[in-house]
């Protein structure tokens, strides 16, 4: 299980990164000269090079091998993190983001690909529970970590930790990590790579744009557009095309269509909380931020309990009754956070914090799995691609829609700003979304992933 782990630095030393920056954001505005909105161009940047490197890295791992393609993910997101340390303009700054956008979309879906490659189906579950641990411990640790770095060091420190953290990864990675590669790789879908690059960074600008008062909203809602129109594009360039970038006939097999369809439904619920539920406690309930963190992380507590059960729950009720009974609990409690008052006990909103934080991770946990439950080990690195694509656009949707629900219930109050009242819609809305999942899960057979959940 040393595969599982290794990869698992590489996500917790991305997750850390994002968070960590996100705290210090106004610190480092004011030492650019720069106002802290237009700072969050640092923080789009980082998505657009996602979303243009994530749907090659399949194609590169399996033609240079996914130890030499991981080790070079670490190298690169590294020298991007130096990059940002030493930057001195905004500019600087935004493009070394992008040079750790291009490491950070090779690292972490390759590293996936290489432990789903290494490892037994029958010991997936607990593999993708190694891998999830610390990725849930970098947010936990993050805003803490980026607070006292900034108040007692220096905002650069940010990125400069990741030196220790990449240097020690490339090491283990180059001892541990298995060289595995495809020994017949088509030619590179050039057309769909480009169609596919510029469709989805235009489309989660868009995106990630509205309602934060970047650029208007009418460009936002343009770019919007303009993205969807290349990705529809792309479908139809690889509709007729032997092979391309992103192979979207995977979603002929049920386990994975079940769980990348139902998966990207309940990420967009689940994807709006960290934006939603720290707003609620701030803006509505007039909290400080050190007193909504003191709340929030707990759900990140009860997740990584619920990683040592995962495994145990799935074989004694198998994937699609955990998947069908936990969508609907994450749902409803995702849907009950809006039900919270200023009044609300801390001791009640932990406790429900933490209730929820466990049903999300087990369904996480189950949704990760059965994706890859049957798919052919020759089609691993296309099926890790086109997830991780879902992963990152449903992501971006759920902040995106609960932004928008915000806004749409001050609007129709005759506010222009939000406040408590405004909050119980967004988390009813997103709690929906993350609801019809089942309508997906629904149709998986009984036995689906029997082998991952070591039942007979």
């Amino acid at each position: 299980m040393l595969v599982p782990l290794i990869v698992a630095c590489a996500l917790f030393m991305e997750n850390m990164d994002s968070t960590v920056l996100s705290t210090s954001l106004p610190l480092i505005a004011q030492d650019l000269g720069e106002s802290p909105i237009t700072l969050k161009l640092a923080l789009t940047t980082y998505l657009i090079s996602l979303a243009v490197f994530i749907p090659i890295s399949g194609w590169i791992a399996d033609r240079f091998g996914t130890r030499n393609v991981f080790r070079t993910a670490i190298g690169v997101f590294v020298l991007g993190s130096i990059c940002c340390g030493i930057s001195s303009t905004l500019p600087e700054l935004v493009i070394a983001r992008f040079i750790q956008g291009m490491g950070g979309a090779m690292m972490v879906p390759v590293g996936r690909l290489a432990l789903l490659k290494s490892v037994e189906k029958r010991d997936m579950v607990r593999a993708l529970n190694y891998l999830t641990i610390p990725a849930l411990v970098g947010p936990v640790l993050g805003p803490p970590l980026g607070g006292f770095i900034t108040t007692y060091w220096h905002w650069r420190w940010i990125f400069y930790i990741n030196i220790p953290i990449g240097v020690l990864g490339f090491v283990l990675a180059t001892k541990y990590i298995p060289d595995l590669y495809e020994d017949d790789v088509p030619p590179l879908d050039l057309r769909g790579f480009v169609l596919s690059g510029l469709g989805l960074s235009i489309l989660m600008l868009g995106l990630s744009t509205i309602g934060r008062h970047l650029i208007p909203v009418s460009l936002a809602l343009g770019l919007v557009a303009i993205g969807a129109a290349l990705l529809v594009a792309y479908l139809r360039h690889a509709k007729g095309l032997a092979h391309p970038l992103l192979r979207l006939d995977l979603f002929r097999i049920p386990t994975f269509r079940a769980g990348v369809a139902g998966g990207t439904l309940f990420r967009i619920g689940v994807g709006a909380t960290p934006f939603l539920l720290p707003l609620m406690l701030q803006l509505g309930f007039g909290m400080t931020p050190m007193e909504s963190g003191a709340l929030t992380f707990i759900s990140a507590a009860g997740a990584m309990f619920m990683k040592t059960l995962s495994l145990r729950i799935l074989q004694r009720w198998g994937f699609r009754r955990v998947l069908m009974t936990n969508a609907l609990v994450a749902s409803a409690t995702l849907g009950g956070y809006g039900l919270f008052t200023a009044q609300t006990s801390h001791l009640v909103i932990l406790g429900t914090l933490l209730f929820g934080g466990c049903f999300r991770s087990l369904q996480f946990t189950s949704l990760n799995a059965i994706s890859y439950a049957d798919v052919p080990a020759q089609r691993m690195s296309q099926a890790t691609s086109l997830a991780s694509v879902a992963q990152q656009v449903s992501l971006t949707l759920g902040i995106t829609i609960g932004a928008a629900v915000l806004q749409t219930s001050s609007w129709l109050h005759g506010r222009d700003h939000v406040i408590d009242v405004d909050f119980p819609w967004a988390f009813l809305v997103v709690g929906l979304i993350a609801v019809s999942s089942t309508l997906s899960i629904a149709r998986l057979a009984r036995d689906a992933g029997s082998e991952l959940a070591r039942r007979t």
